[in-house]
């Protein structure tokens, strides 16, 4: 039998609960998800691609089923040479789908053997984003409630807030 395999694309500056959230919830429904880093400079990145990645990890490692890649190509080109079955991604308002279902079709337009699995963030994570968790850290606020551990840490490191 075939793995079943999603991936999880994003630029995850800084990963949140929100995004774990997904993850965890995708391993229901997958037997193997691939959250894959898109490195994105154009979006002026907080933390390096390696930065990110160890973060990312360090959440993630009790989840045996769980890969952290980084990818440079199309994503439905990546999805391919991964046998992914599914992209997910995540929808926290009406606001989201018009960009996100853009996407859909055209990625199923490249690859029409790809589905696009639209997620919706458990409630208590649904206005969460990351430029909210960056801007609440850079003025030294309270985030253990909406990061990985691994990530408060670095934000605090980042921003010089203990």
């Amino acid at each position: 039998m075939n793995k079943r395999i999603a991936i999880y694309p994003g630029t995850f500056d800084p990963f949140t609960k929100g995004h774990m959230d997904l993850v965890v919830r995708g391993l229901r429904i997958f037997d193997e998800v691939i959250v894959a880093l898109a490195p994105s400079p154009r979006k002026k990145p907080l933390f390096s691609i390696k930065e990110r990645i160890l973060m990312m990890r360090e959440s993630l490692k009790s989840y045996d089923r769980v890969k952290i890649e980084v990818f440079n190509s199309l994503l439905v080109e990546y999805v391919r040479d991964k046998k992914g079955i599914a992209i997910i991604r995540g929808l926290r308002a009406v606001s989201d789908f018009e960009y996100e279902l853009q996407m859909a079709l055209m990625n199923r337009r490249l690859y029409p053997r790809i589905e696009t699995v639209f997620m919706m963030p458990s409630e208590e994570y649904s206005f969460l984003t990351a430029t909210i968790v960056k801007e609440i850290a850079s003025f030294g606020g309270d985030i253990k409630d909406l990061v990985p551990a691994p990530v408060e840490k670095a934000l605090k490191k980042k921003f010089k807030t203990f």
